[in-house]
C-alpha cells in the first residue's frame, strides 16, 4: 500500500508536469528572471510557490525567486505562520503591510462585493512593490477552475469571449504576470495543499461573503458535470483551441487577415452598427452589469489564441 508520502509525491509530480508544461508553452520564464511569487496565504499559493521551487532546482535555467506576502490589515491576521514556514523552507521572502482592508470597507457600499476594489488595491501594491524590488515577473497563482469560470462569468453577464491569460503585461508595461498553474486543476492543488499541510490563512474579506456570482458558476459547473464528466478539461481545452473563423469578431477577422469581403464598416452579416456587440472599454474591459466581481474577472482577460496551431503574440491587459 502506497504511503502518505508516495501519495504526496505522485501529486506533486502530477502538478509539476501541468505546470511545467504551461511554463513550456507560452514561455513564462526566461534566463536571467527574477519572478515575484505572490504568497496570499492561500492553497493555491502555497502549491505555486512549493512547485517553482522544485522546478528552479532542475530547469535548464536559472532564475529567482522572491515570495511576496501582504498583510492587508485584516482584524485577527497571523501571519507567523506562513513567515516561519517561508524559513523552514528557506525561500527568500518580503512581508508587506499595507491597510487595504478598511478601504476596501469604507469604499464599497453595503451589499455589493467588495472583490473589484480589493483586487485594485492589491494589485497596485503588488505591482509597486515589484518595480522596487527589482523582480521581472509577477507570477498569480490562478489555476484551470478559475479560468474557465472566468470564461462563463464573461459569457453570462459581459457578453465578451474572454478567460485568463497564462502570460500578460500590465496596462502601464512596467509589468508582466503569469499564471503557472492555469493548466492544473483546483481539486489536485486542493489534495496536494492538504497532503502537505500548508499553514493557510484566512480571508475574512472573500468568507464572508455568499453572493459572488463566481461561487454561483462554481455550482452551475459542478451541476453540468454531472452531464458531461469532464467538462472542465473540456473547457480549458477550449480556451487554448480558439477557431477565430468560426466566431463573429470582425475587428479580430481583420487584425488576423481572414477574409471579410462583403462586410462593410460597421455592418456585420446585415447586422447594422454596435447592435448586439458589447461595448468595450478603453481599458478593453468589457462593459458588462454593475456587479463588483465582474469588473475583477473581465480584467486582464486577453489570452493566447491559437489557429490551425499558429500560435499568435499574446495580448496587453
Amino acid at each position: 500500500m502506497a504511503s502518505v508520502a508516495d501519495d504526496r509525491a505522485r501529486m506533486e509530480r502530477d502538478l509539476l508536469r501541468s505546470a511545467g508544461r504551461c511554463i513550456a508553452d507560452y514561455s513564462l520564464i526566461e534566463p536571467g528572471d527574477r519572478i515575484m511569487v505572490c504568497l496570499s496565504g492561500g492553497k493555491d499559493s502555497y502549491t505555486m510557490l512549493q512547485l517553482l521551487g522544485r522546478l528552479q532546482r532542475r530547469a535548464p535555467v536559472s532564475f529567482e525567486l522572491l515570495a511576496v506576502h501582504l498583510d492587508q490589515g485584516q482584524p485577527g491576521y497571523d501571519g507567523a505562520p506562513l513567515e516561519a514556514w517561508l524559513a523552514s523552507e528557506g525561500y527568500a521572502y518580503r512581508i508587506l503591510r499595507e491597510d487595504t482592508y478598511s478601504v476596501v470597507l469604507r469604499n464599497v457600499p453595503e451589499g455589493r462585493t467588495y472583490c473589484s476594489v480589493c483586487s485594485r488595491l492589491r494589485r497596485g501594491v503588488l505591482y509597486n512593490a515589484a518595480e522596487a524590488l527589482g523582480c521581472t515577473k509577477i507570477a498569480l497563482g490562478h489555476h484551470r477552475d478559475d479560468a474557465i469560470e472566468t470564461l462563463m462569468l464573461n459569457l453570462m453577464y459581459t457578453g465578451t469571449l474572454a478567460a485568463m491569460p497564462p502570460k500578460l503585461v500590465s496596462d502601464d508595461r512596467r509589468n508582466v504576470v503569469i499564471r503557472p498553474l492555469l493548466l492544473c486543476a483546483e481539486e489536485a492543488i486542493a489534495r496536494y495543499a492538504a497532503a502537505c499541510a500548508f499553514p493557510v490563512l484566512p480571508c475574512n474579506l472573500c468568507s464572508s461573503q455568499d453572493n459572488l456570482k463566481r461561487k454561483q458558476v462554481k455550482r452551475v459547473l459542478s451541476e453540468l458535470e454531472a452531464l458531461s464528466p469532464r467538462l472542465r478539461q473540456s473547457m480549458l481545452a477550449a480556451i487554448t483551441r480558439v477557431r477565430p473563423s468560426q466566431l463573429g469578431d470582425v475587428d479580430l477577422w481583420r487584425a488576423l487577415s481572414l477574409p471579410v469581403s462583403g462586410l462593410g464598416d460597421g455592418q456585420a452579416g446585415g447586422l447594422g452598427g454596435d447592435q448586439g456587440r458589447a461595448r468595450v472599454a478603453p481599458s478593453g474591459a468589457a462593459v458588462g452589469p454593475e456587479e463588483d466581481e465582474l469588473a475583477a474577472a473581465s480584467e486582464g482577460t486577453a489570452f493566447s489564441l491559437s489557429y490551425r496551431r499558429k500560435r499568435l503574440p499574446l495580448l496587453a491587459e
